[in-house]
């Protein structure tokens, strides 16, 4: 079976264990299905998820007129303390900032390798714990906007870090901790504008399973725009990376506008 596609994230399915689904343009590849079978992946070039444009991609699959100009990659995303769509103050479009920004956000602890801190779009439940690799997530508060969850994001990271390492999260090699236990060591540091809206009747820990039959123990990075081509046996999903059974893993996520052919052998 051979596809041509651009590349996009996978689109995930929390069941017993994690479902990925590829899109491939007509059709979605459902990623489980595939383990154990071989994979040959080819790199044919560029195409903007903004503009359609075959430009050389900047970063998260825009190329780089669109990562500047365009109102989903403002600055507010990757830092929710910068966003002002509350306040009523453009970024790029106000309009387009203030349905995404004055929605209910989560602040969250997750178990990836380590406890982090993390913010997401209440919609985005569980989505960005599995794009993340988390094995564990537990909610903290939920807020009305994406400012009150960047501030909340900000005073946590003190005491907890907000970074997953992604090498041990590949290797499986994940710390053991109570989730619950560390929310109500966190719950003090909570700013003032922010602890009404702290859960405290949610003490739910969502765990997650994912579909890898053999982990990686010493980590290679397959970047397509260097090696140009790969074949290998898929080994397992997990976070937006896939695992070979020679310890390459490829990030489907950090190639979002790759065009490539995929053949399943």
């Amino acid at each position: 079976m051979q596809y041509q596609t651009v590349l996009k994230k996978m689109m995930t399915e929390l069941n017993k264990v994690v479902h990925y689904y590829l899109d491939v343009e007509t059709d979605f590849l459902n990623m489980n299905q595939l383990l154990d079978r071989e994979i040959e992946i080819s790199f044919e070039g560029y195409q903007c998820l903004n503009c359609g444009k075959e430009k050389k991609i900047f970063r998260q699959g825009f190329c780089y007129d669109c990562f500047y100009e365009s109102a989903s990659v403002g600055d507010w995303v990757m830092k929710p303390e910068l966003s002002k769509a509350h306040l009523g103050i453009e970024d790029r479009d106000l309009e387009f900032e203030k349905n995404v920004q004055l929605k209910p956000h989560i602040v969250y602890l997750a178990l990836s390798s380590n406890v982090k801190v993390g913010v997401t779009r209440k919609t985005q439940v569980p989505t960005r714990w599995i794009d993340q690799g988390a094995t564990k997530a537990i909610e903290i508060v939920e807020v009305p906007n994406r400012y009150l969850a960047g501030i909340t994001e900000v005073a946590l990271k003190d005491y907890v870090a907000d970074k997953t390492s992604w090498q041990k999260m590949l290797k499986n090699e994940v710390l053991d901790a109570d989730l619950f236990e560390e929310r109500e060591k966190l719950k003090k540091y909570i700013p003032a504008e922010a602890q009404p809206y702290f859960l405290a009747n949610n003490g739910k820990v969502t765990e997650i399973e994912y579909p890898v039959l053999q982990y990686p123990k010493k980590i290679k990075t397959l970047n397509l725009e260097k090696s140009q081509h790969y074949v290998g046996k898929l080994k397992g999903v997990k976070g937006q990376y896939l695992i070979f059974e020679d310890n390459t893993v490829f990030n489907v996520r950090n190639s979002e506008g790759y065009k490539v052919i995929i053949n399943i052998k």
